[in-house]
């Protein structure tokens, strides 16, 4: 992963007629979006149909196709896709965007994050000022760590190379089709790139480029899978 694969448009795949792509185009690096997410959700929820969505609640958005079961608080602005499942225990904090076909499972917490679309974090999960790209999988356990220790700012660590992203608060940046095993922790402002796969129980430091197995001890060996 070099600088310029960082960029929002190359880091992300967009299609081009998503709902939320012109927020994504006017961003240059992913973790810029993040301040905008609950102020983007106010206005995409307020062109919603009412036809494929029920307001449940005071900037709470819910497509009639998707799954909300008992027991799970969901708090505004946000918004749940079609054909989406909230599962029991699940807490949604607000400025939340959940896309069409993804799962949020027990006790799995979000704040401040944008599920693309067939994203799954179906157990015990915590995702913090993320986004998450299509076809992403959490094992049970996985955490975005979003806060330093020391409350400092959080700095991007991309081979040799340091960025100051300028925010206190940043999860990850999780490209399409990324596979996170179970207990594993992303340190705050981690990328990881597209088709990668992160051993269960790892700690990552580090950012990861696409196409590669990110393994416990912190070894990244390439795999020939995602184009």
């Amino acid at each position: 992963m070099d600088i310029p694969e960082l960029m929002t448009k190359n880091f992300f795949y967009l299609k081009g007629d998503e709902v939320f792509h012109s927020f994504f185009a006017n961003s240059v690096y992913p973790w810029e979006l993040l301040d905008r997410i609950g102020s983007f959700l106010l206005f995409l929820g307020s062109q919603l149909s009412e036809e494929q969505y029920i307001r449940a609640d005071k900037d709470v958005w819910i497509a009639r196709s998707a799954k909300v079961a008992d027991y799970t608080t969901i708090r505004g602005p946000a918004i749940i896709g079609e054909d989406s499942e909230v599962r029991p225990g699940a807490f949604i904090r607000g400025s939340v965007f959940v896309g069409s076909q993804c799962v949020v499972g027990n006790a799995t917490e979000i704040k401040n994050s944008m599920l693309l679309g067939k994203v799954e974090a179906p157990h015990f999960n915590y995702i913090g000022d993320s986004i998450l790209s299509y076809g992403a999988h959490l094992g049970a356990g996985v955490i975005t760590s979003n806060l330093r220790s020391d409350r400092k700012d959080i700095k991007v660590r991309l081979g040799d190379e340091v960025m100051e992203s300028g925010l206190r608060k940043f999860g990850a940046m999780i490209a399409e089709k990324v596979e996170i095993g179970c207990n594993a922790v992303l340190n705050p402002g981690i990328l990881i790139g597209a088709g990668s796969i992160i051993y269960p129980l790892s700690l990552v430091r580090r950012s990861v480029p696409r196409n590669s197995i990110y393994k416990n001890q912190g070894e990244v060996t390439h795999r020939q899978l995602f184009e």
